[in-house]
């Protein structure tokens, strides 16, 4: 799920996209198919994809994992970012919307870069032996604390790990949300900022993005 960042007004808003995004024509065009999608919502906001292209290149990363494809613009984003000998899987379960990112990946001439699983992402992600420079984690928000756990372990040294939705529409400060997927958020956010074993930053873009890095042992 993202939105535009949170508390921002829409002109400031108009006007950080216009100065800040530099964004192709096919992400445009991906970006308004998805928006007549029923689930709109769960597309990452075009400066949030703008951001994490440049985390792909100044971690300058070579291997990444996507946890939650949706229509394929945050794996689209990256891919563009990486050199033409990077790798990106990108896990989804849903075929469906793995064919609309298909389709744009081929158009955009991304393709060759992105390898597409469906199924449940934590038995994947479970499997996998390889390590990654980048790991973006936008998937179902009950998992959370599973996913991240994972997503340390496949982290290259040095690497990066993108969290995303941790502000969650604000509903991480509204006393009346107890819903699971509030309460998973919550707990994930306040066991990073007291975990050790990484530095944290958790930047009030779109819905809420933590970037982790692992410290060295």
């Amino acid at each position: 799920m993202s939105r535009e960042s949170l508390g921002l007004p829409a002109d400031l808003h108009s006007y950080l996209l216009s100065v800040s995004v530099r964004e192709s024509e096919a992400l445009r065009a991906l970006r308004e198919e998805t928006a007549r999608h029923p689930y709109a919502n769960m597309q990452i906001a075009a400066e949030q994809g703008a951001l994490m292209a440049i985390l792909v290149k100044l971690t300058q990363a070579k291997r990444i994992l996507e946890v939650g494809t949706f229509t394929g613009y945050s794996a689209l984003s990256m891919a563009a970012a990486l050199p033409d000998d990077g790798k990106l899987l990108t896990l989804d379960i849903n075929q469906k919307t793995g064919q609309t990112a298909r389709r744009f990946w081929e158009a955009a001439g991304v393709s060759h870069k992105i390898e597409q699983r469906i199924g449940p992402a934590l038995e994947t992600m479970r499997a996998l032996q390889d390590s990654f420079d980048l790991i973006f984690i936008d998937a179902d928000k009950s998992n959370y604390d599973l996913y991240y756990e994972r997503g340390l372990e496949l982290l290259a040294p040095g690497g990066a790990l993108l969290i995303d939705n941790v502000l969650w529409g604000g509903r991480v400060t509204d006393p009346d949300a107890n819903d699971a997927d509030t309460e998973a958020i919550r707990a994930l956010n306040q066991k990073i900022h007291s975990d050790g074993r990484v530095d944290c930053c958790m930047v009030p873009i779109a819905d809420g993005l933590t970037i982790v890095r692992r410290r060295s042992p």
